[in-house]
């Protein structure tokens, strides 16, 4: 069986990115579909490479996922991302514009927005890092 691959980037991959990706693995696990994923997250930037995720995005998915483990360390983009998944989703234009800037002429992934799945249509999923809120999980649209 084929594996299909999706890598979830934003800027530093410790709160979004990482968010998206505990997030999509326990779907996928509760699914019974977690054997045909391989799930992974990264940051464009290189600011927090090897740190754990942001403690409030690790409360939020621990407090909807008790069990969760959060086993995660941040990395950056690598160029064989783009030929290692089947998509690269990330969180708002300037992940975007930041992976298109680097992509290979002859990678194979989907670039887009990981917001491009939300039923409700809101394409950006803004950078929480700075707040003092707790953030939310991904939107229900992202489920596989």
């Amino acid at each position: 069986m084929t594996k299909h691959s999706v890598l979830f980037v934003c800027l530093g991959n410790i709160c979004r990115s990482p968010m998206a990706e505990m997030v999509f693995r326990e779907e996928a696990k509760a699914r019974g579909v977690l054997s045909e994923w391989h799930i992974d997250s990264a940051g464009t930037a290189g600011y927090h490479i090897g740190s754990s995720p942001d403690s409030r995005s690790s409360a939020t998915c621990q407090k909807h996922y008790p069990n969760l483990k959060v086993t995660h360390r941040a990395r950056q983009v690598a160029r064989e991302d783009f030929h290692k998944f089947d998509f690269l989703l990330c969180m708002d234009e300037s992940n975007l514009s930041d992976l298109k800037s680097i992509r290979p002429k002859d990678a194979t992934t989907d670039l887009r927005l990981f917001g491009s799945f939300d039923p409700l249509n809101d394409r950006i999923i803004e950078d929480p890092y700075y707040a003092s809120e707790t953030v939310q999980p991904s939107p229900p649209g992202s489920r596989p």
